[in-house]
């Protein structure tokens, strides 16, 4: 009879150790328990919708005009080309994991069936982070953009509501019940909050094309001139302050020039984050195989097309040296005598990050429930709702939970953690891509990265370049949250993962001890 050590990395039978691993045949049965089991009720419009959705947020509407003025000038479209770059190698392994293991979880599900545990775990508490913080952050500059429209519409809210980025405010309540409220449409089931995401995405848009085609009539060529600035020292932070690069290698990064456009990258890379989310619903898909690719790469190909066009857009209507570091877009069609758009980029704005707000918590609830439902975290939490078929515990403890971290804190200087975990998340998933290739040749993929093992090896450089650009102290902040979930780890999860102590259902022995056929084989 075959033992524990018999079994391989992505093999079928029980290995020891923080580096098990579970194999896609038990990830995928474990979606068939009744009682642990999501409603498939996505396709691939959905997904795509969804990308769109959180993908599309304050990126288009803040960041353009800050890193023209300050970073790349009217280059920022080719670092827009360039992190969409980034983010397409990633994407281009996702779809392949997301095909494959159709299983809720993103990353934390496809690395536990390739690199093992103990990793999976680290990649499932980046991601809860990351969400959570992503969420948070949404909420509260979504609840600035509406307070701007009930102050224009002479409503307004008592200071001390208001929040702590306001003097004198203690307690966002718009982001608290904002929070709430997504809550309560994503316990009642993911496709309704397909179609409220269907019906804002298709407003955010509507207001980003009118804001291309009217902007076309009041470019003026020579303010892309120059194009590419000349280069210009930056002025680098000193200490924890300071990128890692600089502190490592002594490299200090410029504004303007060429390699301005890379550092531009590493910024306006936050305005891509949310993708990666779409993985987290592929349990949810009617047809994983085919509808995740498209779903993944269609977004991804969507708003990185709207980014360059918004951009090209706004340098072209106002030297990029003049442009508001706050509100570009709107200020831009102000000063060329047109205040009626700046009232409806911010009425897109707010609606649109409504979604990102609701899709960046519907991805944290999926990675909380299928760590949960492996045991790494108490059962209790992978129970789905008996009517709506939801994973609702997570749902509502989540949502409260960040509803009230949104309601009470200031949270801009932890945004760039968002960064580094959705950066560390691309670099684990284009490794396991490489692992699960030699591990599991046999497995049938209905999608295929192409040229591996180079294109993860590019995702995982051009990754890590960007994690690099950012600040020590983000670095330092993470590495705490990592010490703590890996201590959560080994004081709660080793112990009680379903993998560990074999309560995975196996698959029939066979009549001998002779090897069998690989499961799933392609011809």
């Amino acid at each position: 009879m075959s033992t524990s050590q018999d079994a391989g990395p992505g093999r079928p039978g029980k290995v020891s150790g923080p580096f098990r691993t579970k194999t896609v045949e038990q990830s995928i049965r474990d979606t068939e328990e009744p009682e642990h089991a999501l409603k498939k009720s996505l396709s691939a419009w959905d997904l795509t919708v969804f990308g769109v959705g959180v993908i599309i947020g304050t990126g288009i509407f803040v960041l353009t005009g800050k890193v023209a003025k300050e970073t790349a000038g009217p280059a920022t479209a080719l670092a827009f080309v360039a992190a969409g770059v980034v983010c397409a190698l990633a994407a281009l392994c996702y779809a392949e994991f997301a095909s494959t293991v159709p299983v809720a979880g993103s990353a934390y599900t496809f690395s536990y069936a390739s690199i093992g545990e103990l990793p999976a775990w680290i990649i499932g508490w980046d991601l809860v982070l990351e969400f959570a913080l992503g969420t948070a952050v949404v909420a509260v500059g979504w609840s600035g953009y509406v307070r701007s429209l009930m102050d224009n519409a002479g409503i307004h809210l008592p200071v001390s509501l208001q929040g702590p980025d306001v003097e004198g405010g203690t307690f966002d309540l718009l982001a608290f019940i904002l929070v709430l409220v997504l809550t309560a449409i994503l316990v009642v089931g993911v496709k309704l909050s397909a179609r409220i995401t269907a019906l804002v995405v298709a407003i955010k848009v509507t207001v980003v094309l009118i804001v291309i085609i009217a902007g076309l009539f009041f470019i003026t060529g020579s303010n892309y001139s120059p194009f590419i600035p000349k280069a210009q020292p930056q002025e680098g932070g000193s200490g924890l302050d300071a990128p890692l690069v600089q502190l490592i290698f002594g490299y200090e990064p410029t504004n303007f020039g060429i390699m301005g456009i890379f550092t531009a990258a590493s910024v306006v890379f936050f305005a891509f984050i949310g993708f990666d989310v779409v993985a987290t619903a592929a349990e949810e898909t009617k047809h994983p195989q085919k509808d995740m690719p498209r779903g993944i790469l269609g977004s991804l190909l969507i708003c990185t097309v709207l980014y360059v066009a918004v951009s090209l857009v706004v340098t072209g209507m106002q030297h990029y040296s003049n442009l508001s570091t706050s509100a570009p877009l709107a200020d831009a069609f102000k000063d060329a005598g047109h205040p009626v758009y700046g009232g409806i980029i911010s009425f897109g704005a707010a609606v649109g990050l409504t979604t990102v707000c609701m899709i960046l918590l519907l991805g944290q609830t999926r990675v909380f429930f299928a760590m949960s439902r492996d045991g790494l975290l108490p059962r209790f939490f992978s129970v789905t709702h008996p009517k709506y078929r939801t994973p609702y515990r997570p749902t509502i403890l989540l949502g409260v939970v960040i509803a009230i971290v949104s309601g009470f804190t200031s949270i801009n200087e932890l945004a760039t953690l968002v960064n580094i975990g959705t950066l560390f998340a691309f670099v684990v998933v284009a490794l396991g891509v490489i692992i699960l290739r030699r591990t599991r040749p046999d497995l049938h993929r209905s999608f295929r990265t192409p040229l591996v093992p180079l294109i993860p090896i590019l995702s995982i450089a051009a990754s890590v370049w960007l994690m690099l650009n950012l600040p020590a102290e983000t670095w330092v902040r993470f590495g705490i949250w990592m010490v703590i979930g890996i201590a959560v780890y080994f004081l709660y999860g080793q112990s009680h993962s379903r993998l560990g102590k074999g309560l995975e259902r196996a698959p029939a022995p066979d009549a001998s001890d002779e090897p069998t056929e690989p499961p799933m084989t392609t011809r």
